[in-house]
């Protein structure tokens, strides 16, 4: 998955006018990853300065925002948004979906659309799948370089790498993640406390971190 042409891959599988990938919630910086469309672009540069949106609801929710008829008969309402939005009359339609990796949240994936009308039950679950597949890429891209301090680390104590094994199995069983997630979860854990992923695996191992699975997906016990 290529940042330059992200949007533009998400565009050619779902049924919608643009797309937007950014990244916001505080863990990463906020900033507009991919867009295939100047008001794509615009739609999140809107948000980053109003501070609401439906990319900023979506994840502090954590949940996907609907609004199939933003001018005739709108869900939900935002102050300024709202109000910046009578300026791009093209924006009939708007619907974001969090990106999220367990516990963590990245940013948000937005569509827009020409047209009102609900995004499709199949098109949504597509999206949504495809957010995942986002949320891991943007997740794998943030930790490279905190990857690379760690790899000098474990060439120092040849015990490491084996610990972070253990850790990931252990997550695996304890989240229900495949052993790929589990690693990139324990990752993104170190890169938002600013530690090394070492130390998420002793806390891990220790018992003094733990993640399970449920109804609001992976959350830390």
């Amino acid at each position: 998955m290529d940042d330059s042409d992200l949007a533009g891959s998400l565009l050619a599988a779902l049924p919608v006018s643009g797309v937007s990938v950014a990244t916001m919630g505080g863990l990463l910086r906020t900033e507009t990853v991919s867009a295939s469309d100047p008001v794509a672009a615009r739609l999140d540069e809107l948000q980053f300065d109003l501070g609401e949106g439906p990319c900023w609801d979506a994840v502090s929710e954590r949940r996907p925002v609907f609004e199939a008829n933003l001018r005739i008969a709108p869900r939900r309402t935002w102050p300024a948004f709202s109000r910046a939005l009578l300026d791009h009359d093209a924006v009939e339609a708007l619907h974001a979906f969090p990106l999220l990796l367990g516990p963590l949240a990245l940013g948000a994936m937005e569509l827009w659309c020409d047209r009102p009308g609900d995004l499709p039950d199949a098109s949504a679950r597509r999206a949504s799948a495809l957010a995942g597949q986002v949320s891991r890429h943007l997740l794998r891209r943030a930790v490279s370089d905190v990857a690379d301090d760690q790899a000098e680390e474990v060439r120092v104590d040849k015990y490491s790498r084996r610990r972070i094994h253990q850790a990931t199995g252990m997550v695996l069983a304890q989240a229900d993640l495949s052993a790929e997630d589990a690693e990139l979860l324990l990752q993104g854990h170190a890169f938002a406390q600013g530690v090394p992923m070492r130390e998420v695996a002793d806390a891990v191992l220790d018992g003094r971190l733990s993640f399970a699975s449920g109804a609001d997906g992976i959350v830390e016990r």
